[in-house]
């Protein structure tokens, strides 16, 4: 079985890499593998098309290969909330939450998330198209590349004001003294419509669903598995990393990890699918809301409190 993610070196999607190198998956009679393919609409195009057996992105970038939520489901939540932050050039002094310090500026994101940062904007009324240029980082066209990290790094090296990016990208550039983090969105910072637009989602189709059921739920145990081990030892992040990451972001992975803890819950309430749904509407991805048990893969939710 094939699994793939958008971004490795990163917290966004780091149970579902925790399930398969802590050997969830393999317990819970899943071979798999967890691969890198970026961008997220790439990746949900290769689920699609039958080049993969599941994925960990982005909730609403589901969308953009599956028309109307046409033919995938949403299995669990990574984990709650959308979770990329804002980042700007340090020497902008730019003051936390101000989202109007965009204004003018060169920010780079990833397509896909690109569009939470697009609606945030215009939620306190900046036209993303004319007050500010968005587009893609530079370097990150390549396979291999790990979106967050690539961005401090265009960041330190002058070529981007601020990016929109995973917690990862964010440390690393504060750490390295280049960047000031603007927005956190999971912990409660900006329009409070953004908390909900989007949230880490593990999607399958339901053609696997249909053909194999048992497997599916068998991941599903496996991530929630991997969810409750990480919320009893952070640093079991590390032993992960180790096999995966760089040094610097090896070392910085457990602190990320020990802040997301609140939000490591596989539940995907109504609540949430809601806000996405209209989020999506907005985003011109969905032409008409879909009802909660089209879009999520209800039979398996008995499965998210690790039952």
């Amino acid at each position: 079985m094939r699994i793939a993610i958008p971004d490795m070196i990163s917290n966004s999607y780091f149970p579902i890499i925790a399930a398969a190198d802590l050997g969830f998956l393999k317990e819970e009679g899943v071979d798999a593998t967890v691969e890198l393919l970026f961008p997220v609409p790439k990746t949900m195009a290769a689920l699609r098309d039958g080049e993969l057996d599941f994925v960990a992105g982005a909730a609403h970038a589901t969308l953009q290969a599956f028309t109307d939520w046409q033919g995938a489901k949403l299995l669990a939540a990574l984990a709650q909330r959308m979770y990329w932050l804002l980042v700007l050039r340090a020497d902008l002094n730019a003051r936390r939450g101000d989202l109007q310090a965009v204004r003018g500026l060169r920010i780079g994101a990833a397509p896909g998330p690109d569009l939470g940062l697009r609606r945030l904007l215009m939620e306190v009324g900046i036209d993303p198209t004319r007050d500010v240029e968005i587009g893609p980082v530079p370097g990150t066209s390549e396979a291999s590349v790990s979106f967050g990290v690539t961005a401090a790094k265009a960041l330190e090296e002058g070529r981007l004001d601020g990016f929109w990016a995973n917690a990862m990208g964010a440390e690393v550039a504060v750490r390295r003294g280049v960047g000031t983090v603007v927005l956190d969105v999971r912990r409660g910072e900006g329009p409070e419509p953004g908390w909900w637009y989007t949230f880490p989602a593990f999607v399958t189709t339901d053609r696997l669903i249909a053909q194999q059921p048992e497997l599916v739920a068998g991941a599903v145990r496996a991530l929630v598995r991997a969810q409750q081990a990480l919320r009893d030892d952070p640093m079991r992040a590390t032993e992960v990393a180790r096999g995966r990451f760089p040094a610097m972001e090896t070392d910085l992975i457990a602190d990320l990890i020990r802040r997301d803890l609140p939000y490591y819950d596989a539940t995907i309430s109504e609540q949430m699918v809601s806000s996405l749904n209209q989020f999506a509407e907005h985003m011109g991805l969905l032409s008409h809301p879909v009802p909660y048990d089209q879009i999520v893969a209800t039979q398996f939710s008995h499965l998210w409190k690790g039952a």
